[in-house]
């Protein structure tokens, strides 16, 4: 039987069986969340991911044989319409910017309660980017070390940059300081529904796959100023 349509289906990557084991029962018992593969690398995370077309992918970052971030890239270059949750036991910096220019939806450490990895995956099913708290401040330092520095950004050869509309600045710069969408639509009077739109159209014009990579390039590029 075919799950309900508002039903996210969820695959999980991780390479220890009884985390797998674990975070598919605390999803079990979530209403409107159903787990419909596993994966214990990342080459099957591709595999699965290409045959069963999950909504969200649950994926740690440290993994033998492909490790998540690589294969979230992959993932996103074929499996486009998929989100993905990256869920690490470290806070390494580092390894937070690679995910987010892979294309990750969201950022977690493993040491959040389970609710809170549900409500991830909701919010990264609904088009939210999504860091724990200490990430999110990392995150920023960079974002802040970046526009401070008086060195002009490196250009790309051949690619001219993307031009956005005025309206667009103002979204990405909020996107930038890790506003939700319902409150970047409250501080500049226009619905919900309208942010989507100018974010996707961000997305698109800047050939980014999530508010986070596209966030981190218009701040390197000096699109933004996200003080």
């Amino acid at each position: 039987m075919n799950p309900p349509p508002d039903v996210i289906r969820v695959l999980i990557v991780d390479d220890h069986a009884l985390y797998r084991r674990g975070l598919q029962t605390v999803l079990s018992t979530e209403d409107g969340i159903d787990v419909v593969g596993e994966a214990a690398d990342g080459i099957e995370a591709v595999d699965q991911a290409e045959e069963i077309l999950p909504d969200v992918i649950v994926m740690d970052v440290g993994m033998p044989k492909r490790g998540g971030i690589d294969a979230c890239r992959v993932i996103k270059q074929r499996v486009p319409s998929a989100r993905i949750l990256m869920l690490t036991s470290s806070d390494d910096e580092a390894n937070l910017f690679e995910a987010v220019r892979a294309g990750a939806n969201g950022y977690l450490l493993k040491d959040v309660p389970p609710e809170e990895v549900a409500a991830g995956i909701r919010s990264v099913f609904q088009g939210q980017s999504l860091l724990s708290p200490l990430m999110a401040s990392k995150l920023l330092e960079e974002f802040k070390a970046i526009s401070q520095k008086d060195v002009p950004p490196a250009p790309t050869p051949g690619l001219e940059l993307p031009r956005l509309t005025h309206r667009e600045l103002e979204i990405l710069r909020s996107v930038a300081k890790g506003k939700l969408n319902r409150e970047i639509g409250a501080e500049l009077f226009i619905s919900e529904n309208t942010v989507r739109n100018h974010i996707r159209n961000i997305l698109d014009k800047l050939q980014m796959h999530s508010r986070m990579e596209a966030a981190m390039y218009a701040v390197r590029q000096r699109l933004i100023d996200p003080d």
